[in-house]
């Protein structure tokens, strides 16, 4: 199989192509410029928003094609148009966040979803992972895959979420557990995305699909308990509950990260049908894998995770922690 990975050196892109690589695909990256891209790949250089930025692309044929992109649908448009008729498929790595809001517990992919344009600029997150999928299947038709993601954590994550648990659980001490211990979560782990979005590429398989784990594969419980073993900072738990969180201005998600309290947004978020996923292979390892891989990375790093430069860091001020834990 031949890949052209369309943004391969972070995160997602990055799982993706060291996925690739371990298959003995033949891969090539074409990216920016701004990170190195793993060995053993053939890197072209371009910038998908500049004029001209496309015409490293402008000659070749793959079997495959995945792009990550979420900025401006036009970018998907262009590059998907481009690549038609010298491509066998194109993976797009869309979101669930393409679901209108609000959205019940257990929507499958024929659920309702927000307005988006191929021909649109940057708007909000939702519309432009939409109007990415509207430019893949204009150009590809059936042949355009659309692997609608969940919350997505692991090795490589520039986002900041399991990383901030990870560093607060080795601080240890009293440490502020949102909720309840068995909230349920659903996540994917980005190496199972990747592995999933190649497997059902080479399969092929088109059309949507919600491409994270069985609702309450995990708990927030599992989760904090898996990042407390792993990192042996001797963090001691203490769940607040969500209206004494809420009374005192914390913010879910962003303050705590991963976090959602019951109700509409958890549900939206933590509540998806993967059934078709899972009938099409998807396998989704357990969470003291995913946490321990992830705290190996950190380490190797100094535990200073990547930041999206797009995204503010995570994470509940110790300030503000400390004085909650007082009450």
């Amino acid at each position: 199989m031949k890949l052209l990975m369309l943004g391969g050196t972070e995160f997602v892109g990055r799982a993706i192509t060291e996925d690739a690589l371990d298959r003995g695909w033949e891969v090539t990256v074409f990216h920016r410029g701004h990170h190195a891209p793993a060995p053993g790949t053939t890197a072209l250089h371009g910038d998908r928003t500049a004029p001209g930025g496309l015409d490293a692309l402008t000659a070749g044929e793959w079997d495959l094609v995945v792009d990550t992109w979420g900025g401006a649908p036009t970018a998907v448009r262009d590059s998907a148009r481009l690549l038609a008729g010298r491509v066998g498929r194109y993976a797009y790595i869309s979101s669930r966040s393409v679901y209108s809001y609000p959205a019940p517990a257990g929507l499958a992919e024929d659920g309702p979803l927000v307005e988006g344009s191929p021909d649109a600029e940057a708007t909000a997150y939702a519309e432009d992972k939409r109007g990415g999928e509207l430019a893949a299947l204009d150009a590809f038709g059936d042949r355009a895959l659309l692997v609608r993601a969940g919350l997505i954590i692991g090795p490589y994550e520039n986002v900041g979420r399991l990383p901030w648990w990870l560093n607060r659980a080795a601080r240890g001490g009293p440490t502020l557990a949102p909720g309840a211990p068995g909230l349920p979560l659903q996540y994917i782990d980005v190496r199972d995305l990747a592995r999933w979005t190649l497997d059902a590429a080479e399969a092929g398989h088109g059309g949507a699909f919600n491409v994270v784990s069985p609702v309450g594969h995990a708990t927030m419980g599992a989760l904090l308990d898996a990042c407390a073993a792993e990192t042996g900072g001797g963090a001691e738990f203490r769940w607040i509950d969500r209206s004494r969180l809420g009374e005192a201005g914390v913010e879910p998600w962003t303050e705590l990260p991963i976090w959602l309290p019951e109700g509409e947004l958890h549900d939206y978020m933590y509540g998806g049908d993967v059934t078709k996923a899972l009938a099409a292979g998807l396998k989704c390892r357990p969470v003291e894998e995913t946490v321990a891989d992830t705290w190996t990375w950190l380490q190797e790093l100094g535990g200073t995770a990547p930041q999206r430069s797009d995204r503010p860091a995570p994470g509940i001020q110790p300030e503000k922690e400390a004085a909650l834990l007082a009450l």
